[in-house]
């Protein structure tokens, strides 16, 4: 038994030094260097973020052992498989669960942060694992147009997607400056990568794409911020959507709202918070806020429901937007894992999530 599990355990490392990624050289590091938000041999936020200090974690320790079964659902999740198609001038959005999600915008198909492994991490050991199955299968996607990457942590990077994406689709990826290195590494071709810096635009089969700021951090394996983060603009020649990506709440999204507003939706993270890392990730009611700065119409709700990354309650994320939502005013979707909001028709929240903890 012993020799099995170790066997077992070297298997399952084998691919850790190839999911960690490459590091940017040559010309794409002459860009890194560039950049704007490049100094002292990494990437910046216009608003500093703080770190969760060390003195926190034996606390998060303790608090992590707690709890534990109010950070899953106590029935399994709802999954819907819907078939994309339909009106071609119309605006559809499904939400596959955490941040994976399709966009189709006036006849094209984004496909936002695609994770389909089971776990979130560089080991298939070890690592957060998915609380529910994708709502269906990477191959049974239909024809994608561009893959949109927000940055390069493992719940939104996934090696193992990320080449069956390649394999499958003939897609572009637009990922933000850095996180090309890792593409290159796991075989994407380097003519199907878009790599962009905060306010470059990219325009991929007629839809034309914004890399705008963020507020987080990035980093696969020891080294930090050696890559950039993104929230992105999506505009169809009719349509808009915005994408928040990982963030803290800062001032840039009003900017982003004044500049490339309004928006008929938003898919905006809510999920996985903490009062010790308050920088890098908003809250609910920072996400609903989000929304309103962006000048946003619909608003989706994601980054939560599919990994537990954090130790608030499974279901408390959908309960605070929610109540947030109203409390504002913001008209809002909170769609099962898989099914296919039609932005135009979005259908009425009948807080699904807690029949199910």
């Amino acid at each position: 038994m012993a020799l099995a599990l170790a066997a077992a355990a070297v298997w399952a490392a084998r691919d850790v030094p190839a999911q960690i990624g490459g590091r940017a050289g040559g010309a794409r590091r002459t860009r890194v260097e560039s950049s704007p938000q490049f100094a002292g041999g990494k990437f910046r936020n216009t608003v500093p973020a703080t770190e969760v200090v060390a003195a926190s974690v034996p606390r998060l320790a303790v608090a992590a052992a707690t709890g534990r079964e109010a950070r899953r659902p106590r029935l399994p999740v709802p999954l819907v498989t819907a078939a994309p198609g339909g009106d071609a001038d119309g605006l559809h959005i499904t939400w596959y669960g955490h941040s994976s999600a399709l966009i189709e915008i006036e006849g094209r198909r984004v496909l936002l942060d695609p994770v389909w492994s089971d776990r979130c991490s560089p080991s298939r050991l070890a690592g957060p694992r998915r609380l529910h199955e994708p709502p269906v299968p990477l191959r049974e996607l239909p024809p994608i147009d561009a893959v949109l990457i927000s940055h390069d942590h493992y719940d939104h990077l996934d090696m193992v997607t990320i080449q069956n994406l390649a394999d499958l689709q003939a897609a572009r990826f637009l990922v933000p400056l850095g996180v090309g290195a890792h593409l290159e590494r796991w075989g994407v071709p380097a003519g199907r990568i878009v790599e962009l810096d905060w306010n470059e635009r990219a325009t991929v089969g007629g839809i034309e794409f914004v890399a705008t700021p963020a507020r987080h951090f990035s980093g696969r394996g020891l080294t930090r911020d050696e890559t950039l983060w993104a929230s992105w603009v999506i505009n169809g020649p009719n349509r808009k959507v915005f994408y928040s990506g990982d963030t803290g709440y800062f001032p840039g999204f009003a900017e982003i709202g004044a500049e490339h507003g309004p928006f008929d939706a938003t898919l905006v993270q809510i999920g996985a918070y903490g009062e010790d890392w308050p920088d890098i990730h908003m809250t609910p009611e920072d996400g609903v806020a989000t929304h309103v700065d962006v000048r946003g119409g619909l608003m989706i709700p994601v980054h939560w429901a599919t990994f537990n990354l954090a130790l608030h309650d499974w279901a408390e994320p959908a309960d605070r937007t929610w109540r947030e939502a109203k409390a504002r005013d913001v008209k809002l979707a909170v769609p099962r894992p898989g099914e296919r909001v039609d932005v135009d028709n979005p259908p009425s929240v009948d807080g699904w999530w807690q029949q199910i903890v």
